[in-house]
C-alpha cells in the first residue's frame, strides 16, 4: 500500500513527476532555494547550485552562498502586510512517496555578510534523507526525514569571520546595552584567547560616560565545551571602581548571575541521527568555531 499520509511543511518543486536528469533538478531547486532564504538574505543572484542525480537519489548538490548578505536584529526586514513568509507547504492529499537521500550536501560562502560582518562558511553533510511526494493535484514536493541512530548523518562545519569584524558588531551591541541603562560607551577594548581547543577567555576594558562623569568597567568571562558537548560559562565579572557606576552595574550583575555556571547541553535538541562527536574553536585573526559528526 502507498504511504498516502498527509506531508506537512513540504517543499513545493513545480508539477509531478520528479525530475530525471540534473538540469531539470537545478530549474525547480533553484527557485525554491531562494524562496526558502526569505526577506532576509539580499542578494540572491549570486546563490549557485550545481547537483548530480542518480535516479530518485541526489548523489551531490553543491550550494554556493558566496556573496550573499544576511540582516539580523535592527536591520532585519518586517515581512509585507503580515503574510508568512515561508516557503513550505501542506499536501494533504497524497498519491505517493518515494524514498531518496542527498548523499552529499555541500554548503560554501567565501565569503556571505552577516549584516557587515563576513563569514566563511563550509560545511558538507553526508545521508540526508528526503521523499519525493506526489500529490493527488499533480503536484511535487520534497519531504524532509529526521535521521535517526539507523541513518545518522555525518559531515563536518566550520565557520569564521574576521575578528575586528566581530568585535566592532560588540561594540554596537554593548552600546546600545549600555544605553538602556543610562550609561555612553565611549571605547571598548576586547580580548580573545582559546586557552584551549574548546575554551575561550574573554578581558574587556570599557569607557563608560553618565553625564560628565567617565569612569571605566572590566568583564572577564570563560566558555567551554567539554566532549560532551556541553557548555559551560563561567569566572563572569563586571566591576567598576566607580560607586556611580558600580551601582548602575547591578542589573547587568544579576542577569550575568543566572548565567554564571550553567550548563547547556548543545546536543540535547538534536534528532538521534545528529551526532557532534568534536567541537573546536580559534581566536587569533580569524574566530573559528568547528564541528564534526560521527
Amino acid at each position: 500500500m502507498p504511504d498516502q499520509r498527509p506531508a506537512h511543511d513540504v517543499l513545493p518543486l513545480g508539477a509531478a513527476p520528479r525530475p530525471t536528469t540534473a538540469p531539470e533538478l537545478l530549474a525547480r531547486l533553484r527557485p525554491a532555494v531562494l524562496d526558502a532564504l526569505g526577506p532576509e538574505v539580499e542578494g540572491t543572484a549570486a546563490v549557485r547550485l550545481d547537483a548530480d542525480l542518480e535516479g530518485a537519489d541526489v548523489s551531490r548538490l553543491d550550494v554556493d552562498l558566496t556573496g550573499v548578505r544576511v540582516r539580523v536584529g535592527a536591520d532585519r526586514p518586517a515581512s509585507s502586510s503580515g503574510r508568512s513568509t515561508s516557503p513550505t507547504v501542506d499536501v494533504e492529499h497524497v498519491r505517493s512517496r518515494e524514498d531518496a537521500v542527498v548523499r552529499r550536501l555541500r554548503v560554501d560562502a567565501h565569503p556571505l555578510l552577516v549584516d557587515d560582518v563576513p563569514v566563511d562558511v563550509t560545511a558538507e553533510i553526508e545521508g540526508l534523507r528526503f521523499r519525493w511526494v506526489e500529490g493527488a493535484d499533480g503536484s511535487l514536493a520534497v519531504e524532509g526525514v529526521e535521521p535517526d541512530d539507523a541513518a545518522p548523518l555525518g559531515g563536518h562545519v566550520r565557520v569564521s569571520a574576521p575578528r575586528e569584524a566581530v568585535l566592532a558588531t560588540a561594540r554596537r551591541i554593548v552600546a546600545t546595552e549600555l544605553q538602556n541603562i543610562g550609561l555612553t560607551l565611549a571605547s571598548l577594548d576586547v580580548d580573545l584567547v582559546a586557552t584551549g581547543p574548546r575554551t575561550v577567555s574573554l578581558q574587556a576594558f570599557a569607557r563608560v560616560r553618565k553625564g560628565l562623569l567617565s569612569a571605566s568597567v572590566r568583564a572577564t568571562g570563560t566558555a567551554e565545551v567539554d566532549a560532551r558537548m556541553v557548555l559551560t560559562v563561567r569566572d563572569l565579572e563586571l566591576s567598576s571602581r566607580n560607586p556611580v557606576v558600580a551601582a548602575l552595574l547591578v542589573v547587568a550583575r544579576g542577569e550575568l548571575a543566572k548565567v554564571e555556571g550553567r550548563h547547556v547541553d548543545l546536543a540535547a535538541d538534536l534528532p538521534p541521527g545528529v551526532r557532534v562527536a568534536d567541537v573546536r574553536v580559534e581566536a587569533g585573526e580569524q574566530l573559528a568555531v568547528m564541528a564534526r559528526l560521527p
